[in-house]
């Protein structure tokens, strides 16, 4: 049986600061049931093909900090889980791995809510995703009032994804309608370079969509030489001040 390394479980002003997990089974640190959390000054290390070693894993928690550390494994840097809120992530070094994931959220139908999380300084380096939010078709819920600013691509897949059929195929999701709602999200500041021509991608559903979404001064280049970057939206609501590239031109009003 595969085991976290480390779980803390309804903590209260919790900090943890200076550790360094190297190889775990699954998740390396797991947040669930916390409130007023400060992690700060770790290394956490996987082989970028083990499956499910997420750095950090946050769930039904509030106020938490997370900065000044590296996390590179073979699954999220960090995911942000139902019922989580206030969750502030800086400085933090990412790659390899899956990104800064918030969800999946529901998953089964499941009604599930994401707010407030604020991502800054932080760089994505070699990893599959970048600033990523993945919700299930046939979910209720939201996630909402998030943002990334300021952050750092260096030869990123996905740098900015919004999925909202992440495992359409499910049982569950074939036979449901509904989406987790997905509003408030801004990227400002989001530079570097992308593997993927396709850097920006609003994947919603074809409900109500995903509403109010912010890009401004966006600016990436392609990894490969040549190559020019494009976004692509499905009735993704928003605003759009990149000139540069990619340019945005496909957010609906």
């Amino acid at each position: 049986m595969q085991i976290q390394a480390l779980s803390f479980h309804s903590c209260n002003n919790l900090r943890v600061s200076g550790l360094q997990h190297v190889n775990s089974q699954k998740n390396h640190i797991s947040i669930n049931g916390c409130n007023d959390v400060d992690i700060s000054h770790l290394k956490i290390t996987a082989p970028e093909e083990s499956p499910n070693t997420d750095g950090i894993d946050i769930s039904a928690s509030n106020h938490l900090h997370i900065h000044d550390s590296f996390i590179g494994t073979g699954d999220d840097c960090v995911a942000i889980n139902g019922f989580s809120s206030y969750i502030n992530i800086s400085r933090v070094l990412c790659g390899p791995g899956h990104g800064i994931s918030i969800g999946s959220l529901g998953k089964g139908g499941a009604y599930e809510t994401v707010e407030e999380v604020h991502v800054e300084d932080c760089t994505f380096k070699g990893t599959m995703n970048g600033a990523r939010i993945k919700t299930w078709k046939g979910g209720r819920g939201y996630a909402r009032k998030i943002s990334f600013e300021r952050i750092r691509m260096i030869n990123a897949g996905n740098p900015i994804i919004i999925d909202q059929t992440y495992e359409e195929y499910d049982a569950w999701s074939s036979s449901s309608s509904g989406d987790v709602e997905i509003s408030d999200v801004s990227y400002k500041g989001v530079i570097g370079s992308s593997t993927d021509a396709r850097a920006v991608y609003f994947n919603c559903g074809d409900g109500a969509g995903c509403r109010n979404i912010v890009v401004e001064d966006v600016e990436m280049t392609s990894a490969v030489a040549g190559k020019q970057l494009f976004a692509v939206c499905n009735n993704a609501h928003g605003t759009s001040s990149a000139d540069r590239s990619p340019r945005v031109p496909c957010l609906l009003p």
